[in-house]
């Protein structure tokens, strides 16, 4: 099921993490439901690593802090790569 949610979490993670939560897989990862509400709002790809690498690899060592590391990349990368996107189209007005 891991490998499953990794893949569906790369393209919808906010929609990966609703299932995550309707299944009963963030309960064992998470002892609240703070962490993961937090997590669908603001860091949604490391929320979904946090989740996978807690139930299928054993918690966050080795290969679990990895998949966590790649999760804040990611989220990083998408933020990043917006923001730079959006000053290339902008168009100068000349006087």
């Amino acid at each position: 099921m891991g490998c499953c949610l990794g893949i569906l979490a790369l393209v919808f993670p906010r929609a990966t993490l609703a299932i995550m939560w309707l299944v009963g897989y963030t309960s064992t990862a998470f002892e609240t439901f703070l962490w993961p509400l937090l997590g669908f709002i603001f860091l949604p790809y490391t929320t979904c690593a946090y989740a996978i690498a807690m139930n299928e690899l054993g918690g966050t060592q080795g290969l679990g802090l990895v998949l966590v590391v790649f999760g804040v990349l990611l989220y990083l990368g998408t933020h990043g790569g917006s923001a730079r996107s959006g000053g290339r189209y902008r168009r100068r007005v000349v006087d």
